[in-house]
């Protein structure tokens, strides 16, 4: 369990990080999703990070309103990742630790964090199952 308190993101991230643009429609973004079994994307302008859009920004559209309630899908579907992406994100760097990962996507109940290095440039992103890999790996020794 030492060996875990030790690690840090950049031997665990993944660096090729597939990522959208604000103006995809909502319709592009659900066919990725399912095609790359992904739960989440890094939104970038200009090869800069601006948000980040997860499969509940989509769900979140088809919530019930007071004033629509029945969502039309093919209205929705035309919407653009802009409209739906969260645009305050959590970031951790390669050299942030692990148990700080573990302890971000605990707190606030988050599939994957987005990695910048100091240049706040996008080099990759953690999910839920590179943090618990190491984990049942020091569980062996």
């Amino acid at each position: 369990m030492y060996k875990f308190l030790e690690q840090t993101v950049d031997s665990y991230m993944t660096r090729n990080v597939r990522t959208v643009k604000r103006d995809l429609d909502m319709l592009e973004l659900s066919e990725m999703f399912e095609q790359d079994d992904f739960n989440s994307y890094p939104v970038e302008d200009d090869e800069q990070v601006v948000g980040i859009v997860t499969k509940f920004d989509i769900l979140k559209s088809f919530a019930f309103t007071p004033s629509q309630m029945l969502p039309r899908y093919h209205e929705l579907m035309r919407r653009k990742v802009g409209d739906v992406m969260t645009p305050e994100f959590i970031y951790v760097s390669p050299e942030t630790r692990l148990t700080r990962v573990l302890q971000i996507m605990v707190d606030h109940r988050i599939r994957s964090v987005i990695v910048l290095n100091s240049r706040q440039k996008l080099v990759g992103i953690i999910a839920r199952e590179d943090v618990i890999a190491p984990l049942k790996a020091t569980a062996r020794d």
